[in-house]
């Protein structure tokens, strides 16, 4: 009897624990912060990655901008260097010919041969000249030949150490430059990766805060990522979709910040199927926009979001050959109601 009695009192328990984890918020219904600190972490670090890439990238890039120049500096120089020898060069010869005149006009003798054995006063006068002349025009040519040789080994040490100097530079940013890269992409492989379990999950992380990047745009539209490639456009066919493309998409790496392009409120997180991650916004006026194929999300359902607001990070989830972003605009939150994306944004003072 008083078994029989637990087991009515475990039922009506077992109803209530079951009623409680019916009622748990799942992944993709979490609240606002609902991201791990490991999620957060590794979003962070590839958008740190990916903006200390773009420093050490333009920062190699004038380098090797620099470098050209040099080179340019440096035929220059060479060719300087070239004329100063051939100046010196000719300083030469024009010695070899003062002492040739000198030989010559002599008679075969010395000047001052000729003056010790002078018959006059005014032979003598003439010989001193003559060779005071000599004298002088030779002291002048050794005079500017060695300043010509010193100037020629001044430009070629500073040329050389300057050249040096600008290949180990560049060595040392093509060395911090790769080191990087090879990082980013180990964190970015390593964000794809919990976004590919995501997505064949059909459950969200949650959101992952990002640090907003201080930013004040002048227009209230924007660009869904600020550097990119485009790739498939609107209505474009292929094998790869149903009938036409409804987007247009942006070639852009793994963990590139995706941003909101209006003012606008979330209306959809979802994981899972063809779009993979997604982020759907409602804008002023009854239009919608779409990202997706992202490798994490930065807002939660119902939040704002303002131009420019970082909301994700573009990925390579869904049917996706490579990672991009695929942004749409819509009449309606649902797919089938997409308008050419590239128009609507033009229309809004934004230029692809």
């Amino acid at each position: 009897m008083r078994s029989y009695r637990r087991h009515r009192l475990l039922v009506p328990v077992l109803l209530c624990a079951l009623a409680v984890l019916a009622a748990r918020p799942t992944a993709a219904d979490r609240r606002p912060g609902s991201g791990t600190a490991g999620d957060s972490g590794l979003s962070s670090e590839v958008v740190r990655l990916y903006e200390e890439a773009a420093v050490a990238t333009q920062q190699y890039e004038a380098g090797r901008r620099e470098a050209e120049e040099q080179r340019a500096r440096a035929r220059r120089a060479e060719e300087l260097v070239d004329r100063q020898r051939r100046h010196i060069a000719a300083l030469h010869e024009d010695l070899g010919r003062i002492a040739r005149a000198q030989y010559r006009g002599s008679g075969g003798l010395p000047v001052a041969a000729q003056m010790i054995l002078a018959d006059s006063p005014d032979d003598l006068m003439r010989g001193h000249h003559a060779f005071s002349q000599a004298d002088l025009a030779v002291n002048n040519a050794i005079a500017e030949s060695r300043r010509a040789e010193e100037r020629l080994a001044a430009d070629e040490a500073e040329a050389a150490a300057q050249w040096q100097a600008l290949e180990q530079r560049n060595t040392r940013l093509a060395t911090l430059k790769a080191s990087i890269e090879r990082k980013l992409e180990t964190a970015r492989s390593r964000l794809q990766g919990q976004a590919d379990a995501s997505a064949a999950a059909g459950a969200c992380r949650g959101a992952v805060r990002l640090d907003q990047p201080e930013t004040e745009f002048t227009n209230a539209w924007v660009a869904p990522v600020e550097t990119y490639e485009l790739s498939a456009s609107y209505g474009r066919g292929g094998s790869r979709w149903a009938s036409r493309h409804t987007g247009q998409d942006f070639a852009v790496p793994i963990g590139t910040p995706v941003r909101a392009v209006g003012t606008g409120r979330v209306v959809r997180v979802s994981c899972g199927g063809a779009f993979g991650i997604e982020i759907v916004l409602k804008h002023a006026g009854g239009h919608y926009t779409q990202y997706a194929h992202l490798a994490s999300v930065a807002v939660d359902q119902g939040e704002h979001v303002t131009p420019g607001q970082w909301i994700g990070q573009s990925g390579n989830t869904g049917n996706s050959t490579g990672p991009h972003l695929h942004f749409e605009a819509r009449i309606t939150p649902e797919t089938g109601s997409a308008v050419d994306p590239v128009a609507w944004l033009e229309e809004r003072g934004v230029s692809l």
